[in-house]
Order: structure tokens, then sequence, then C-alpha cells
């Protein structure tokens, strides 16, 4: 599957926290333009390695231009990583998280989550990286506006399930939330790096990654095992 950029009507939803004005005003054409150059070149050589003069020159631009637009090479990196928030929501937001109960809601994202990391896997590996020690000093600067709504939410779906009946009296929704975004983080890494994929077939396979059915169920049948009261 060919990786995919988010649409324009996405890009356009992007806030000036990390970019200068100007950036902004510009066409949403060449801003995509931009900012798909940057992704390309940060999944591929890291944030270290990957040169802000270079992105420049690869998306057509000048380097004067490209700091008239960002302050450093660390603002567009942040720029993409709330591009990726705003995509990963707009994923979210075309999920039925109305009909059924938890665990028809969890194959869903699960589910969803194979086609984001396929469709873009450059998003995921900056993501990666940007989960990295090594640049701590960035991942401070996030809000982490996701993972707090991502926690929150499974917090709530578990409490309902607990109080319904769905699942066992005793779990524990905080922690039962960890495991749960732990297999989709685990499930996004694998289809958008080589190292996750290989890993992946270890565990689960020389098939996990063609085979989506097998790991859906396969998840899915833990999920319910773990979670329900034993008969």
């Amino acid at each position: 599957m060919k990786p995919a950029f988010p649409a324009s009507d996405i890009i356009e939803k992007l806030e000036g926290a990390h970019f200068k004005p100007a950036f902004g005003k510009i066409p949403v054409e060449k801003r995509e333009r931009i900012l798909r150059t940057a992704a390309k070149q940060f999944a591929r050589l890291g944030f270290s390695s990957a040169n802000i003069n270079v992105i420049a020159k690869k998306a057509g631009i000048s380097i004067g231009s490209m700091y008239n637009y960002f302050e450093s090479k660390e603002a567009l990196f942040l720029t993409l990583n709330d591009l990726s928030y705003h995509l990963i929501e707009s994923i979210l937001a075309a999920i039925d998280f109305e009909e059924g109960d938890l665990f028809d809601k969890f194959e869903r994202l699960l589910r969803a989550v194979q086609v984001y990391a396929r469709l873009y896997p450059e998003f995921n590996q900056i993501y990666q990286e940007l989960t990295s020690e090594g640049l701590s000093h960035l991942s401070s600067q996030l809000s982490g506006k996701l993972e707090t709504v991502t926690a929150q939410y499974y917090r709530t779906l578990l409490r309902e399930a607990r109080d319904e009946g769905v699942i066992a009296p005793d779990v524990d929704e905080f922690t039962a939330a960890f495991c749960m975004d732990n297999i989709l983080v685990m499930l996004q890494y694998a289809y958008s790096s080589e190292y996750y994929s290989e890993r992946m077939k270890i565990f689960a396979g020389e098939d996990a990654l063609e085979n989506d059915e097998k790991m859906i169920e396969g998840i899915m049948r833990f999920i319910r095992r773990a979670l329900t009261k034993a008969e």
C-alpha cells in the first residue's frame, strides 16, 4: 500500500503553536509540499540527521523562506506531530463508537489502526522518534492531549462495561486502559517499522502481517478472556 498524506482540510486545521504566522498564509498546496517533504526526511533519517536546508531544497523553497515559516528544525518537527494528532483525530471521528459494547468498540479501533499504520507509516515513524529518550526535550513541549483523551476514553468505556457486567467486577480500569493502549501502539508500530514488523513475525507467526483477520481474532480473544469473569 502506497503511503498517503493527510488531506488539505486536515492541514488547514493546523494552528500556529509551532509555526510562524507566515506559514499559515501560504497556499495549502505549498504547505502540504513542505510538510510532506519534511515527513519523508524525518521518517527516513531521524530528527538528528535530517537537515532543514535539505528539506527546504527538496520542497522547492529557499532556506530563508523556511525560516520565515519555522523558527527551527524542532518547530517543523513539532508541527508534523500536531498534524499527526489532527489526522488521528479525524480517523477516530469516523469510527462508530455508539453501537456495541466495549469489545465491539475496541475491535473497531484495532481495524482502524491497521489501516492508519499502513497508509501513514511516516507519521508512525516520526512518533516513534519522538518517544525516544534522545528527544525527551521535544516531547515535553507537547501537551500529550491525544494520550490523555485516549486514556480517559478507555477508562470510561471500562467503567461502563464493569457497571453493566460486561467485564469482571475486579478489573482495574487504569491498568486495563494502559494494557489495551499498548496493544494498539505495538500493532501500529508493526505495520510501519521494519524492526517491529520482524518482532511481530517472531511472536505472532510469519503470516501475521498479511493475515489481518488472524491478528484481530487473536487479540480480541485475548482481551475478552483477560477482562471477563471466569465461568
